[in-house]
């Protein structure tokens, strides 16, 4: 692992947790900048300003993130970001499906501080973290990766856009929110049909709201 200054953030509404990330990432990088976020639109913010963060903890319940749609949105719009997902959940299914779609890694809050200090080391070496006894080969295939290969090939406008769509939004609507011209607004709506695979609207919105529902059991 590099000796480098890391800069990561920490984005957790349960402080006690919190805490604890810190705690095992001070441990492990006793030169970083650890940066807090206590809800989505915080760590937006955060990596808005802090454009060389490397790495992220991610709550995957937690306000402003809906399921696996966090993960996604922040791998489409920064690739380079490591983003490893923290949760109670600590269903197989639910981690196979964190791992299909881009984490880094996968910490269940029951873990220690050492195990989270291992998977820090593990993550930023490279290397996926899985909770021990997680064998995810023996896991059926599921529908995650083929939709994370679809959203990767979507621009971030094109994302932001398919979000809206979600959202039930029209086009006029987004375009005055992305404060964009309504044809601009089409155009991305045509390409995000064809990278997605669909037919319409209504088709490309079920897709989204699946990455909501992707976290439960």
């Amino acid at each position: 692992m590099s000796e480098d200054v890391v800069k990561l953030a920490v984005a957790d509404d349960h402080p006690l947790f919190r805490t604890a990330l810190i705690q095992a990432a001070s441990k492990v990088l006793p030169t970083s900048e650890i940066i807090e976020a206590d809800c989505y639109d915080n760590l937006i913010k955060v990596i808005q300003q802090h454009p060389d963060i490397e790495l992220i903890f991610l709550d995957l319940n937690m306000p402003g993130n809906e399921g696996f749609t966090g993960l996604t949105s922040i791998k489409n719009a920064y690739q380079d970001i490591q983003v490893v997902m923290v949760s109670a959940t600590e269903e197989p299914s639910v981690i196979s499906k964190a791992i299909d779609l881009g984490a880094s890694g996968y910490i269940p809050k029951s873990a220690s501080l050492d195990q989270i200090a291992a998977a820090i080391e593990e993550v930023l070496d490279g290397e996926t973290w899985l909770p021990a006894g997680i064998d995810l080969t023996n896991i059926e295939p599921t529908p995650a990766k083929a939709l994370a290969d679809k959203l990767h090939k979507l621009t971030p406008a094109q994302y932001r856009v398919l979000q809206m769509i979600a959202d039930g939004l029209l086009n006029k609507q987004i375009a005055w929110e992305m404060n964009i011209q309504e044809p601009t607004v089409k155009n991305h709506v045509s390409a995000i049909l064809q990278k997605l695979q669909v037919n319409n609207r209504t088709q490309a919105s079920m897709l989204f709201q699946n990455l909501k529902q992707m976290s439960a059991n």
